[in-house]
């Protein structure tokens, strides 16, 4: 649960660069010295490791998929799919190229070493170090956060139910 957190707030980042956070987006394609250094950034702020869980997420789902349809099938469909697991983990890397290009049509060269630089700095190596952290303590705050407005809004219910001659 607390992985997902942590993805959540790392694919933030990421949308943060698709939707225009930074420079605005480029005309041209990105040039092979920006795609070097967008693929620094995505090495150094530890975002491929954000997306560990995402291979075994998609085998999940064709998993269910393919047992409802076939529950007789169940031990093959799941066996097939564990031998499967280590040849499409190795496509973990395209995640990479993926958030790498799109940092690269989103930043200029100056920006992306501008961003390098942060992440190399003693504040930057912090920000990267305290994110599974902050992520926990955000998923934390957040779910006891949830469970006051729920009951709150239970309660609201309840009472405007009540209002009209029901209880619930």
């Amino acid at each position: 649960m607390f992985s997902y957190a942590i993805r959540a707030a790392r694919a933030g980042v990421v949308l943060a660069a698709l939707f225009g956070l930074g420079s605005a987006a480029q005309a041209q394609a990105p040039s092979a010295s920006q795609l070097k250094l967008a693929q620094q950034v995505v090495e150094i702020q530890g975002a491929e490791r954000s997306f560990d869980g995402a291979i075994p997420t998609i085998l999940n789902q064709i998993y269910s998929q393919f047992v409802q349809q076939n529950p007789d099938l169940d031990k093959d469909i799941s066996g097939a799919l564990r031998g499967m697991l280590p040849e499409f983990e190795k496509r973990k890397a395209e995640i990479t190229a993926i958030l790498a290009r799109v940092y690269a049509e989103k930043f200029t060269e100056a920006e992306l070493k501008e961003i390098i630089a942060f992440y190399e700095s003693p504040t930057g190596k912090k920000f990267v170090g305290a994110t599974a952290d902050i992520g926990k303590q955000t998923m934390g705050r957040l779910q006891e956060w949830s469970g006051k407005v729920s009951k709150d809004a239970t309660d609201r219910l309840k009472a405007e139910m009540k209002k009209k001659g029901h209880n619930l």
